[in-house]
């Protein structure tokens, strides 16, 4: 499963400070408006990260998942599924996000997905010179797949616990088929426990990469099941620090 509702990001190991944050609407290039969250670092790295969230959409773990990159030195923007189906406003706990995961479609998720990285290019978003996705489950999926779309010119994408291979529930395609068409490195991370994601299926998208000579590197994290990189999961705090320090690195941001 995904995380719990008060879930919350594990800290990165650089404690800086946040510029600024808040509540932002994006346009999507259809027009749709698309609400999200962003967050400005005060001493920016020239880096910035667009957020896919799991398959709740944009919670309060996002929001704060934002900030703790703004805090690293990383501009970032988490967006919402959900705009185009149940509006732009803010939802609680309570909020049945099943029926709304299968009205999206790769199309108009791709295209918010194209709205965030514009508005993270704007001197409103940071201006950022490099730019990456990272997204979780649902959206660990979803940010693999932006590395085979050349139009968003990413410096990289990071996937935690994204389906990597086979079909998916949504329709969204297959990272290991599109391997091939990859235009940036990518970095996965896995938890080995994790019972949603066999090794197989790990494999499977490493040897899709290997074949198709893309920059990449796999990290599965013994014993970590699904939604590992959770504050609250204290006894995988050792997986989570490394998975920061190797996002982090991934975006050549330093301590």
């Amino acid at each position: 499963m995904c995380f719990d509702i008060d879930s919350r990001p594990p800290l990165p190991p650089i404690s800086g400070s946040a510029l600024d944050s808040r509540d932002v609407t994006l346009t999507a290039g259809d027009g749709t408006r698309v609400a999200a969250f962003a967050a400005r670092a005060a001493a920016p790295t020239g880096a910035g990260i667009v957020i896919c969230p799991d398959v709740r959409g944009l919670v309060p773990y996002y929001e704060e998942l934002a900030l703790r990159f703004a805090e690293a030195g990383v501009d970032a923007v988490a967006f919402d599924y959900f705009s185009r189906t149940a509006g732009t406003g803010k939802r609680d706990g309570d909020f049945d996000y099943q029926p709304q995961v299968a009205l999206t479609r790769t199309e108009t998720l791709y295209q918010d997905v194209a709205a965030a990285a514009e508005y993270l290019r704007t001197p409103e978003g940071g201006a950022v010179e490099r730019l990456f996705s990272v997204g979780f489950c649902f959206g660990g999926r979803l940010s693999f797949l932006q590395a085979s779309r050349p139009e968003l010119d990413l410096a990289g994408v990071i996937g935690f616990y994204g389906w990597p291979a086979g079909p998916h529930r949504t329709g969204l395609p297959s990272p290991a088929e599109l391997a091939p068409k990859f235009r940036c490195s990518v970095l996965a991370l896995f938890g080995g426990a994790d019972q949603g994601i066999p090794a197989e299926a790990r494999e499977e998208f490493d040897g899709a990469l290997d074949e198709a000579g893309k920059t990449h590197v796999t990290v599965v994290y013994d014993g970590a099941p699904h939604s590992f990189f959770d504050r609250k999961a204290a006894e995988f705090a050792d997986a989570s620090a490394d998975a920061w320090r190797r996002m982090l690195d991934f975006m050549s941001v330093g301590a």
